[in-house]
């Protein structure tokens, strides 16, 4: 439940992660092509009930990005807590972007021709890319990374492992290529 949601009942709870669940193996699936009211019936819900949590299919997408970035962000925490800073920046890599493989809807999101309606999940974003920006700075200051890598670097590293998840596993040979790139020549 993102930080900026109102507290719903039990059952009002369970038909919004039911829309979110169905909308993210549909939008996986399909991509944009994806309909509300299908989204509804798939779910087993009405479609004024869709209506009433998202009011359209970007607010669902961006629930459905929300929801992945306070994941990610617990990922991120976790490996904020890693003491050795080049591990640190490991840890994060690398169980961010396994996170990410299996969530379609995510990778499209992110990956997709539309930009994501970002105002609807500051927050989430915010928090998270702060524990980035914290994670590849300590690498930087203790040699593991190039002295002009940044958090925004961190970005298209991702994005370029995410764009080649595909059933062959081929984005961690990509990821490995990027790594080499990036690793501070001096160590």
């Amino acid at each position: 439940m993102t930080t900026r949601e109102p507290s719903l009942r039990a059952d009002a709870r369970r038909n919004r992660e039911s829309i979110l669940d169905t909308a993210s193996l549909l939008f996986a699936e399909r991509g944009e092509n994806v309909q509300m009211d299908e989204i509804a019936e798939r779910a087993g819900l009405g479609v004024g009930t869709l209506y009433r949590h998202f009011a359209d299919k970007q607010a669902l997408r961006a629930a459905i990005i929300g929801r992945r970035f306070e994941a990610m962000t617990r990922i991120a925490r976790s490996a904020e807590q890693v003491d050795d800073p080049g591990a640190a920046f490991d840890a994060l890599l690398h169980t961010y972007l396994e996170s990410a493989e299996p969530d379609a809807a995510f990778r499209f999101a992110l990956l997709g021709p539309q930009e994501p309606n970002w105002e609807a999940i500051d927050a989430e974003k915010t928090a998270f890319a702060a524990i980035v920006d914290r994670i590849v700075h300590r690498a930087v200051e203790a040699g593991h990374l190039r002295a002009d890598f940044s958090a925004s670097d961190f970005v298209l590293v991702t994005r370029g492992a995410m764009a080649n998840m595909t059933g062959s596993k081929d984005w961690r040979r990509h990821l490995t290529l990027q790594l080499e790139g990036i690793r501070n020549p001096a160590r």
